[in-house]
């Protein structure tokens, strides 16, 4: 999950832990949580955790996820088009292209920071709490340890390769320095080079669908 403090004093909560009784109270310290966000169409299963400890607060939903949990209350599908409660501070994109994913990366303009789910996984000989059996599949199978590079599934299942490099190029075009992600470690350096070699399959358009 991450924690963002929006400039009216209120809190989004992206891609939701399970709370506790006591990560709530944490989190109250913070702020009034106005916002509940489900970035990926595979980030969704602690939204009805964070909607019962935060009553209050409004749900937006990655296209994809509404199909999966038609009973989850929301106000509306992410897009391209930020809401108005944090469009002033923050970006958006859908990223298309893939058979099997669905994701909103979304960049948080003040702090120059790139929020992603699974469009980059990063595991590192540096990374906590990694067994054997994570460190094979991600050594041996999918060539992914210390290789920064998106999910197996959409590495798998990219459909349309010039709709995702067409959402990819736009993620490049902001001005983020450091990349925060769902799976490994934190991007806080030479952020835009990284993703562009984890994407570089993708990101030439000749390549076609």
């Amino acid at each position: 999950m991450t924690v963002i403090r929006l400039r009216n004093g209120g809190i989004m909560l992206h891609s939701p832990c399970h709370i506790t009784p006591e990560l709530k109270t944490q989190i109250r310290t913070l702020g009034p949580v106005c916002c509940i966000v489900a970035p990926g169409n595979f980030h969704y299963l602690h939204v009805p955790s964070a909607q019962a400890a935060f009553p209050e607060a409004k749900t937006w939903l990655c296209p994809g996820v509404e199909a999966k949990r038609p009973d989850l209350l929301h106000v509306g599908l992410l897009g391209d088009t930020a809401p108005g409660l944090w469009a002033a501070e923050m970006e958006q994109v859908l990223v298309r292209g893939s058979r099997w994913m669905r994701e909103v990366a979304f960049f948080h303009k003040s702090s120059r920071t790139l929020i992603l789910v699974d469009l980059v996984e990063n595991f590192t000989d540096k990374t906590p709490g990694t067994d054997w059996v994570l460190r094979l599949w991600w050594k041996r199978v999918f060539f992914m340890w210390n290789r920064p590079r998106p999910a197996p599934e959409y590495r798998m299942g990219w459909k349309d390769r010039r709709a995702a490099a067409q959402s990819l190029r736009r993620i490049l075009e902001w001005d983020f320095s450091r990349v925060i992600l769902a799976h490994g470690d934190l991007i806080e350096q030479d952020a835009h080079k990284v993703l562009e070699e984890a994407w570089h399959s993708v990101l030439d358009a000749r390549q076609g669908a």
